[in-house]
């Protein structure tokens, strides 16, 4: 495990100020108030994107050991983002080895991505939200990207650090209506000038053809049917327009109860088995409804299960797994070890940091996830047996699990578009409810449930484990996880695809906004209280499930000999899920602390050392032997970047590696090099934007 103590050349020893960034500190400001000019840096906004109130005079502090510099400019607030305009950009040339997001600037924070704000008072940090009577000398944000801002105001006229501040306020921390997110004014603002696309070879799951194609490619069209009963969303909002169920289920049993108690194919194995999931049905008190609601299951459990041909397990993840609370608390303690103020904060925690991160239990729930998929696959895989996920909606804890299970045992969504699909079918399709459990508008002052985050550090894990085995870096992981927090793109603002073609396709202002059934009052998710689907079949259920002890000697023993033999990595792949071996995803959570990198260290330096090993021998090679010609064309094609290891960070490409630079960058080009990769970002831009807008 990557732990942060370990820091190599560059935590305790501050470096040379580069020559070509203009610092200044608070009291040259103070004492030269008369000479500072302000350069004219100019605001670029996106169509549609409107500036809302700034403010000038304003220091962006770099935080260093012992003393506070910053770089002076001006803090502007849109209906997009909060951003800061240095005074220096002109000066800080170009890199070609650094890439700088296309949407994003590296001093720009999208509303979306506003964790907390504080203000200091009289060197007092305080949390701030609401009417302010005093307005702070400081201001801190905590992003959710785990970046942290520092402002001084204190030089700031004081008209407009009560506008910026109260802007920010409002426009980050408030509840918000849905129509009011900044993707609709986008979307009106592009649509007239969008070409028309070539068509994405990402399946989008929007038709019925691209169900029919997912089930002849996984050879499951015999036993299951795609239907279109809930075109126009008629039987109910939750589900997709279409869907796979198994091909013996009658469609007017669909539309009974809205689509709840219905097992819905998410995926066949190669020996025939497949995944399903259902969710709970409504819970009743009349007893003459449960009676139906008992007669109802019963008549589905005798249609999938047919026994001997057809064996089923049945999966209840409300019960002996994690919950959404879990997952809730276990991430809101586990960032914190990552949103570092200054290199004191961080010094500080480094002798506790380990129990810190232990009693958070984020890698344990990493770990938990990765068992309950690989059990899953013993089922499927070993014992040629179906299996059935129950959940009381079968929109978080399903589309998790199952994803896992396709990504482990299916190399097609190991693949870009692979992959890209499967979080289509899985999570947007699935109906994934992104709008509240990344708390886009706000509505409850809890923390954000992040699942789908939770989903992509597990499969960081099978990345960093097994890197052959993917089409895709952990770069593509981190950009992904960081777009769910860019309101360009729909793909992850919207609790359902009915919800999504709702708003999108029908902007009038008189419509009525499409509520989340949760209330507000009750936070994200409801208790889970009791599980009516278990308590209705009750023994026939219990039947399919083995023991604990069965289960765990099952597990183990397909477990070990899985690992005792060389790894395809183009067939299944599970990964070590051994205490040491599940893992910090250290590119995401700490690539904004300086302190915390390697300099001239980390996997991408040792290969450029390694592959400057390698120019060595190839040039004596080339000596020996005059007709490798072959070889001097590849030496002469290799980047300077692997020759010049002891620049690069053991966070590439998201390097920082002097915490006094202002301008933390979102380096990618520099992986191109040794993937022979397209632009990242418009690889990202396919996939956040999965014909949106």
């Amino acid at each position: 495990m990557l732990g942060k103590g370990v820091v190599g050349g560059g935590g305790g020893t501050k470096a040379p100020k580069p020559s070509f960034v203009s610092y200044v500190r608070p009291e040259e400001i103070h004492t030269n108030e008369k000479e500072v000019t302000e350069k004219e840096v100019t605001l670029h906004l996106l169509p549609g994107e409107q500036l809302l109130c700034e403010a000038s005079t304003v220091l962006k502090y770099v935080q260093e050991d012992s003393c506070q510099r910053g770089i002076y400019g001006k803090l502007v607030c849109t209906d997009f983002k909060i951003a800061f305009l240095g005074d220096d950009e002109s000066a800080l040339g170009n890199d070609e080895t650094q890439f700088k997001n296309k949407v994003i600037g590296e001093n720009d924070i999208t509303l979306h991505c506003v964790d907390q704000i504080y203000g200091v008072f009289d060197e007092k940090k305080k949390t701030l939200f609401g009417q302010l009577k005093k307005y702070p000398e400081k201001l801190i944000i905590h992003c959710k990207d785990l970046r942290v801002f520092h402002f001084c105001l204190r030089y700031t006229k004081e008209e407009e650090v009560k506008r910026i501040v109260s802007g920010i306020i409002h426009h980050t921390l408030a509840p918000k209506l849905l129509k009011r997110l900044f993707l609709f004014s986008y979307a009106t603002a592009v649509q007239n000038n969008t070409a028309t696309s070539p068509k994405k070879q990402t399946v989008m799951f929007d038709t019925l053809a691209d169900w029919l194609w997912e089930l002849e490619r996984t050879k499951g069209s015999e036993k299951y049917t795609a239907v279109s009963v809930n075109e126009g969303y008629r039987v109910c909002a939750r589900l997709p327009a279409y869907f796979v169920i198994p091909t013996l289920l009658p469609e007017e049993n669909v539309p009974r109860f809205q689509g709840h108690g219905i097992p819905i194919w998410c995926w066949s194995c190669h020996n025939g088995c497949a995944l399903l999931k259902m969710s709970a049905l409504p819970k009743e008190q009349d007893d003459s409804i449960l009676q139906v609601q008992k007669s109802f299951l019963d008549g589905i459990y005798r249609i999938i299960h047919k026994p001997p041909k057809e064996l089923v397990k049945t999966e209840d993840l409300s019960s002996n797994f994690v919950s959404l609370q879990d997952i809730q608390t276990a991430y809101a303690k586990f960032k914190q070890l990552f949103l570092i103020d200054n290199s004191t904060e961080f010094w500080d925690t480094d002798i506790k940091w380990f129990s810190l991160l232990e009693s958070s239990s984020w890698l344990d729930i990493i770990r938990r996830c990765l068992k309950k998929a690989i059990e899953i696959i013993e089922c499927l895989e070993a014992q040629n047996m179906s299996v059935l996920l129950l959940e009381e909606n079968a929109s978080d804890l399903c589309c998790l699990i199952s994803s896992l299970v396709q990504v482990m045992m299916d190399p097609h969504c190991r693949t870009r578009v692979g992959f890209q699909s499967l979080v289509q079918k899985e999570w947007i399709m699935g109906g994934h409810c992104f709008l509240d459990r990344c708390n886009h508008l706000r509505q409850s002052d809890k923390e954000e449930v992040p699942v789908f985050l939770l989903f992509l550090d597990c499969v960081w894990q099978l990345v960093h484990q097994h890197p052959p085995a993917f089409e895709f870096t952990e770069t593509y992981l981190t950009v992904l996880s960081d777009s769910l927090y860019i309101p360009i793109f729909s793909t992850f603002f919207f609790n359902s695809p009915h919800q999504k073609d709702t708003n999108m396709h029908q902007r009038q202002p008189s419509l009525p906004l499409t509520q989340s059934k949760s209330s507000p009052k009750r936070g994200f998710f409801r208790e889970e209280t009791d599980h009516l689907i278990k308590n209705l079949l009750g023994k026939r259920i219990s039947k399919l499930i083995n023991s604990s002890d069965e289960l765990q000697d099952n597990f183990r023993e397909f477990y070990d000999s899985w690992h005792s033999k060389p790894t395809d990595h183009h067939g299944l792949l599970l990964p070590h899920i051994e205490g040491p071996e599940i893992k910090v995803w250290a590119q995401r959570y700490l690539r904004w602390i300086p302190e915390a990198q390697i300099l001239g260290g980390g996997t991408v330096a040792t290969m450029s050392k390694l592959l400057e090993m390698m120019e060595e021998v190839q040039s004596l090679q080339e000596k020996i032997d005059e007709r490798h010609h072959r070889q001097e064309a590849l030496q002469a094609e290799a980047p300077s970047l692997l020759r010049n290891s002891v620049r690069l960070s053991s966070l590439f490409p998201f390097a920082l590696l002097q915490r006094h630079s202002s301008k933390p960058v979102l380096p990618t080009s520099g992986w191109k090099a040794l993937g022979d990769e397209e632009d990242l970002a418009k690889r990202e831009d396919e996939f956040v934007d999965l014909g949106d807008v």
